[in-house]
């Protein structure tokens, strides 16, 4: 059997923009993205813990160390700068598989930058 399980999470960054006029997409700082091992345009699920929306979007990268996190296209409709996310990535992976996973977790500041690994 095959499961979709987590892979790895941003915690709680601070969106810095929101550009409704882009094509749609999440916007990560790459130094972020790293660490999370996320690849750009990985499906990467939006939780905004703000409003409780909920978004499936792709990532992109943005500039290394700004702290970047922009809500792109209609994603911007579901938040605004200053609100708080979780960013969730998945994988399939085997019960086999599963037994070893640990998720990555980056937690950050509010400045969105790292302060520590879970």
């Amino acid at each position: 059997m095959f499961r979709e399980i987590c892979k790895s999470k941003i915690q709680r960054p601070t969106v810095t923009q929101a550009e409704l006029y882009y094509e749609g997409s999440l916007t990560i700082d790459l130094d972020l993205m790293e660490a999370a091992d996320i690849l750009p345009y990985e499906k990467v699920q939006v939780v905004n813990v703000n409003n409780g929306s909920r978004l499936e979007t792709y990532a992109i990268v943005g500039d290394r160390g700004t702290g970047v996190i922009c809500l792109n296209g209609p994603a911007a409709r579901l938040g605004t700068p200053g609100d708080e996310i979780v960013i969730i990535t998945y994988c399939v992976m085997s019960d086999e598989e599963y037994k070893t996973h640990k998720p990555k977790v980056v937690i950050v500041d509010k400045q969105n930058k790292i302060k520590k690994f879970l």
